[in-house]
């Protein structure tokens, strides 16, 4: 999981540049190859690379533009749309850990490696039914009226490299207060083999339960918090930056949440070390949601405020500021039409 989110950043310049459709095939085609070259290697640091790295990656390429494409088809029920495609892939995460250790006794990890990387071979045919519906950004900002900047080497990379998302505050404020709040994140799911303020109280409590159908419950809890988070990300990206900027802004989001993601187990391994229990790693855990959760409360007031704005000194400033991030670019305005996929 690290490495599809370490990997984000650059999933969304190829996002951009190649298409949803030529990315997700590419790290589709990358994670077959890792898991297939992962089922012959017999040494653990071969295995870090053709599995950490090579099977990672691709998953990451091939993750990414799953969300983006989304918000081609849709617009009032993203988050419908994007709840829907997370449950399915849920239903795999909790049947396939029992069907494949079965699969492992019986045929070993090899075999079973090789099992796995025929799912990313479908993954593969599957990622051709992506139709994109808005056109590229790059695309879009090759149509300069200065053409002798687009030889320059600093124009290309700053068309390819979309940092202006961060220009926006609400963006800013979103995406720096998600990483925050999942410093914690990892701990409860590691350790343990509709808000982040829910997600921090789940955590805090775990040390106190007395039984294990107690830990199943606030496993459950867990999860509902987690369904809440994932399903929202994609729509509120879309919200904040428009549709032409979405798939970096959700790289950068993805790029910033890997850090505190992955330093989060370590550190509780560490408190273990030190205190030989986990009860304080679980409270500490629970603090970084809280406070990121605290943080976001500030993202649609300071989006409203902004708006209200604009509007004050131009009237029908709003939308012509939906057009310069791209929502008019092959989109369909909310109230312009009744349909979710754009003209």
């Amino acid at each position: 999981m690290g490495m599809i989110f370490f990997c984000s950043p650059i999933v969304s310049i190829f996002t951009d540049w190649f298409g949803c459709r030529r990315t997700a095939m590419g790290g589709a085609a990358m994670a077959f190859i890792g898991l297939l070259s992962s089922s012959f290697t017999k040494s653990l640091e071969l295995r870090y690379f053709t599995y950490g790295i090579v099977f990672g990656c691709g998953s990451s390429f091939a993750f990414q533009p799953s969300l983006v494409i989304l918000g081609h088809y849709f617009k009032r029920r993203l988050g419908l749309a994007n709840g829907v495609m997370t449950a399915g892939s849920s239903v795999f995460s909790i049947t396939m850990p029992f069907l494949f250790k079965k699969i492992e006794k019986t045929l070993g990890l090899a075999h079973t490696l090789q099992i796995l990387s025929v799912f990313m071979f479908i993954q593969i045919l599957l990622s051709l039914t992506y139709k994109p519906l808005l056109p590229l950004p790059s695309a879009e900002e090759t149509r300069t009226p200065d053409k002798t900047e687009n030889l320059n080497c600093l124009h290309q990379c700053r068309r390819h490299l979309n940092l202006r998302v961060f220009r926006k505050v609400t963006y800013r404020v979103w995406a720096f207060g998600i990483a925050t709040a999942v410093l914690g994140y990892f701990v409860p799911y590691v350790h343990l083999v509709a808000s982040f303020w829910m997600l921090g109280l789940m955590s805090i409590t775990i040390p106190l339960c007395n039984a294990f159908e107690g830990v199943i419950v606030v496993c459950i809890f867990l999860g509902l918090c987690d369904g809440c988070f994932i399903t929202i990300m994609a729509p509120i990206a879309f919200e904040l930056v428009g549709p032409l900027k979405a798939s970096q802004a959700i790289g950068f989001l993805l790029g910033l949440m890997a850090i505190p993601m992955t330093a989060g187990p370590p550190i509780a391994g560490i408190l273990f070390d030190c205190l030989g229990n986990y009860r304080m790693a679980f409270y500490l855990a629970g603090i970084p949601p809280i406070v990121g959760g605290s943080v976001l409360f500030f993202v649609p007031l300071i989006h409203n405020r902004i708006r209200q704005r604009q509007e004050k000194e131009e009237p029908g400033t709003d939308r012509m500021l939906l057009a310069s991030e791209g929502v008019l670019n092959g989109e369909v305005l909310p109230g312009n039409s009744n349909t979710d996929v754009p003209a």
